[in-house]
C-alpha cells in the first residue's frame, strides 16, 4: 500500500534531504560534546553527573538559550531515530553519535550489583532528583535498536536490568499500573507533581514484550498484557486516555503523544496474540489523530476531547508520532484510509524545518511549537528536540516502507 502514497520522486528527494539535515542537527548542534554543561541552562536542576552525549532538549529562539527537560528518554529516542536513519543515509557519523548518546544513558545506570537499586536508570524529568518510570521505559528502545544495528550485545544487559528494576520496584502487580517519581537518594517513591495518582498504565514502546521475546522471561509478558488490558478498560475518549497524566482530566486536554505511547504498542499485542481487540484499539488511536490533525497537516498540543484547540502551541512531534502509527496500520490493514493524513503530516513537518536560518543553532531543526505573543516582537519560536527526533523516525520509516 505504501508504494501508492502518491509521492513523486521530487518529494522523496526532499524528504531524504530533510532527514539528512535533521540528523545533522542532532549530531552537530543538539548533542552535548563535553562531560560538564557549558552553554546550557539546567532549570530543573537535573542531577546528572555526566552529560556528554545527551541531547539538548529545549531551545528558546528569542533568548538563544538551551535547556533540558528529560535528557535520558529524549536521548534514548534520538538513538532510535539515528539508527533508523542509518540504513538510508549510510553515514557512519550517525553510529558514532548514537554510541556517544548511549554512553550518556549507560553512565546514568546503577551498575553496582550490591546496590538494592541495581539496574535503575536515573531518568530525571520534571523534578531534579526524581526518576519517572515512563522516562526509564522510553529510553530503552534506543538501546535495543542500537544493539540490533551494531551487534553490541551488552546493551541488552542494561535493558533487561532496567526492566527488572521497574518490574520489582515500580510495578503494582496485577493492577497494570506503575508508580512514578522515585527519589534514589531516599530509596522512595514520592507524590508526582501532577497530584495523587496511584499509578499509570505505561505501555511505552512495548519494551516489556520486547524483553520477553529476548529472554523468555514470562513475567515481562504478563506485565505487558496486564497493562494493555488495563488500558482497554480505562480508554476514554476512544483511542485515548484523558484520565491519566500527562493528559488533564479536569480541562479535558489530551497530550499530543499520548495515543502514540499507549496506542501504538497495541499493534504488538495484536501481533503477539492475534486478538482483534488490540488491533481495534490501535485503530481508534490512529483515528483520534486523524480527527486531531489540522487541515495543513499539523497538530495542536492543547487538543480537548471535543477536538477544540488552543490558538498557539502546536506539537510537530505529535503529528510525527501519528505518522509512525498510521504507517504501521497501513501495512497491516492494506487499505488507503491513512494515506492522506500521512502525506499531509510529512509535508507539514518538512515545512517546519529550518533550512536557511540566520541563527546557526536552528539549521536542520524541526520547529516544535509557536508560543503566544508576549507583547514584544521577539521570536515566538520554541524548539524541542522531540520535533526533530520523531520526524526522523517517521521519515525513515516512510522511506524504508516505500523501498520494501
Amino acid at each position: 500500500m505504501l508504494r501508492d502514497l502518491g509521492f513523486d520522486s521530487q518529494f522523496l528527494e526532499d524528504l531524504r534531504e530533510s532527514l539528512r539535515l535533521a540528523c545533522n542537527w542532532i549530531i552537530d548542534i543538539a548533542q552535548v560534546k563535553t562531560e560538564k554543561l557549558t552553554i546550557e541552562s539546567n532549570s530543573n536542576d537535573l542531577q546528572h553527573k555526566y552529560w556528554r552525549g545527551a541531547i539538548r532538549g529545549e531551545y528558546n529562539v528569542a533568548e538563544k538559550r538551551w535547556d533540558f527537560f528529560c535528557p535520558i528518554w529524549h536521548t534514548g529516542q534520538a538513538v532510535k531515530a539515528l539508527t533508523l536513519a542509518y540504513p538510508i543515509l549510510k553515514d557512519d557519523r550517525l553510529i558514532e553519535a548514537t554510541n556517544l548518546e548511549a554512553e550518556f544513558i549507560l553512565k546514568e545506570s546503577i551498575r553496582d550489583p550490591h546496590d538494592p537499586d541495581y539496574g535503575l536508570i536515573l531518568a530525571y524529568e520534571d523534578v531534579g532528583d526524581g526518576v519517572n518510570t515512563s522516562a526509564i521505559l522510553e529510553s530503552l528502545d534506543g538501546l535495543i535498536s542500537l544493539s540490533e544495528t551494531t551487534g553490541r550485545k551488552e546493551l541488552w544487559d542494561f535493558v533487561i536490568d532496567a526492566l527488572n528494576w521497574v518490574a520489582n520496584k515500580a510495578y503494582i502487580t496485577g493492577e497494570g499500573l506503575f508508580r512514578d517519581l522515585y527519589v534514589y537518594r531516599e530509596r522512595a517513591f514520592k507524590t508526582p507533581p501532577w497530584g495523587h495518582v496511584t499509578g499509570r498504565p505505561l505501555l511505552d514502546d512495548g519494551v516489556f514484550l520486547k524483553g520477553y521475546r529476548k529472554t523468555g522471561e514470562e513475567r515481562f509478558r504478563q506485565i505487558f498484557f496486564e497493562v494493555a488490558d488495563r488500558l482497554l478498560r480505562d480508554e476514554y475518549p476512544p483511542g485515548n486516555w484523558v484520565r491519566y497524566p500527562p493528559c488533564n482530566a479536569k480541562t479535558e486536554l489530551i497530550h499530543p503523544r499520548h495515543a502514540y505511547w499507549w496506542g501504538y504498542p497495541m499493534i504488538m499485542a495484536y501481533e503477539e496474540t492475534g486478538e482483534e481487540k488490540y488491533l481495534k484499539c490501535a485503530i481508534r488511536a490512529a483515528d483520534w489523530y486523524v480527527h486531531a490533525q489540522r487541515i495543513d497537516g499539523g497538530l495542536f498540543r492543547g487538543t480537548r476531547i471535543d477536538f477544540n484547540t488552543h490558538s498557539f502551541g502546536h506539537a510537530t512531534s505529535g503529528i510525527a508520532c501519528a505518522t509512525i502509527l498510521w504507517l504501521s496500520l497501513t501495512n497491516i490493514l492494506k487499505d488507503e484510509r491513512y494515506l492522506d493524513p500521512i502525506r499531509k503530516a510529512l509535508r507539514f513537518c518538512m515545512k517546519m524545518q529550518f533550512r536557511n536560518p540566520e541563527d546557526p543553532n536552528l539549521k536542520g531543526a524541526i520547529l516544535e511549537k509557536v508560543l503566544p505573543p508576549d507583547h514584544t516582537d521577539r521570536s515566538p519560536y520554541h524548539i524541542r528536540d522531540l520535533g526533530t527526533i520523531f520526524f526522523i523516525q517517521a521519515a525513515a520509516k516512510t522511506i524504508m516502507s516505500l523501498s520494501d
